[in-house]
């Protein structure tokens, strides 16, 4: 049965990301991006061997038509008979799960009633796991979900000071994301540092497009930064993180912006891309910062900030702190912003090897701080495809 293989599906809402694993080695055989779905000119790109290629969905153009289009390219391969299981991302579990699952009619039931909560994710996920049972007959689906981890969350942490009604009602409170990359990450950084991670009190930084960071002691998380939605905590790419809720009101009044307008702003034009004026990418302000674009400059100096800001305040959550963690796209490759953060953070005994933090980029693991250091920091590059095939192949049996 070990060469059973694992589709793992990411879902978007007009994109699908793909990739089959071997559960035993942890090696990617195919990947795949389906991006612009749902408009006439889809199109999905396969990578196989190192080598790309890419299939137009004019004849279905959504979801099904890309789980489709990759049926036919593992046949092409043989690949189809080896897929064991499916298993899907899925954004938000809300309370109702806190720990992945296989799906059943029930499960997909549970999904939906967390849409409210991941509008714009949840529907996407459910439309890829159709397709997947539509498309890949019998084959057992899990569900993985980015919230799951936060579920241990203690009350006092994933409250908000609102009226409580709105909890009891609505399940307005704080539930965090990335929880699937935050568990592969923390397993890999007691590993890497060969310590137990119940004894860890760790601070682990999720630092890509979106971002955000989490606490973890007694290997549970503690806290985390984003909330109800992915837009709370910290600096992003396109969104704000914290602002001013009166920020609402204000812009209705001055700008005569209403809550949609405001919501998508905060959304998709703040951030890096909002305070750059330039770019929501990080490499492309580094650059420009390196040739004195001003906006650029503030960019890296506010998300820097925010983020040492954020890894005192989780260190509270922890209990203190033995070790702070960097993974995701900016947090494995930007030794710029992982310096300025250190910077900031020399007081709770981090001091930066600047050698070392120069090298531990591009994929590699490393710690970043100097020997005398009273803390340690690693960066340790996230796996979640792995952690998502790994949790289908226990629960589907394999």
């Amino acid at each position: 049965m070990s060469n059973k293989l694992i589709l793992v599906l990411n879902c978007g809402s007009s994109s699908l990301k793909g990739a089959v694993l071997d559960n035993d080695s942890g090696d990617v055989l195919l990947s795949c991006l389906a991006e612009k779905l749902s408009l006439s000119d889809a199109y999905i790109t396969f990578k196989i061997n190192g080598e790309k290629h890419k299939v137009e969905l004019a004849e279905n153009p959504n979801h099904t038509g890309a789980v489709a289009a990759l049926m036919e390219e593992l046949k092409k391969h043989g690949l189809d008979s080896r897929i064991g299981a499916v298993g899907h991302r899925v954004v938000s579990g809300g309370e109702l799960y806190s720990d992945s699952i296989v799906i059943t009619e029930e499960v997909i039931a549970g999904i939906e009633k967390c849409i409210p909560l991941a509008p714009l994710h949840n529907p996407a996920n459910l439309l890829g796991i159709r397709a997947a049972q539509d498309i890949f007959k019998g084959l057992p689906n899990v569900a993985v979900f980015d919230t799951a981890f936060h579920q241990s969350l203690p009350e006092h942490a994933y409250t908000y000071a609102v009226p409580h009604e709105l909890y009891r009602k609505y399940g307005l409170r704080r539930y965090g994301f990335h929880g699937t990359s935050y568990r592969y990450v923390a397993d890999e950084a007691a590993r890497f540092l060969g310590k137990n991670k119940d004894q860890l009190r760790m601070v682990i930084g999720h630092l890509g497009n979106g971002a955000s960071i989490a606490a973890i002691a007694n290997g549970k998380c503690q806290d985390t930064s984003m909330g109800l939605t992915p837009l709370e905590g910290l600096v992003m790419g396109t969104r704000s993180g914290d602002v001013d809720p009166s920020v609402f009101s204000f812009l209705a009044e001055n700008a005569g912006m209403d809550i949609k307008q405001v919501t998508d702003m905060l959304n998709k034009k703040s951030g890096l891309l909002g305070i750059s004026e330039l770019s929501s990418d990080c490499r492309v302000i580094e650059e420009e910062a390196g040739k004195g674009h001003e906006g650029a400059k503030l960019a890296l100096e506010v998300f820097a900030y925010r983020l040492a800001k954020y890894v005192g305040s989780m260190a509270v959550a922890a209990g203190g702190l033995d070790v702070l963690v960097f993974t995701g796209g900016i947090g494995e490759n930007s030794n710029a912003i992982r310096s300025k953060v250190l910077g900031y953070l020399n007081f709770l005994g981090l001091k930066e090897d600047a050698k070392a933090n120069e090298d531990a980029r591009f994929g590699n693991s490393g710690v970043i701080t100097t020997a005398d250091s009273t803390a340690q920091a690693v960066v340790i590059p996230t796996n979640e495809e792995l952690m998502i095939a790994h949790d289908t192949a226990k629960l589907s049996g394999l």
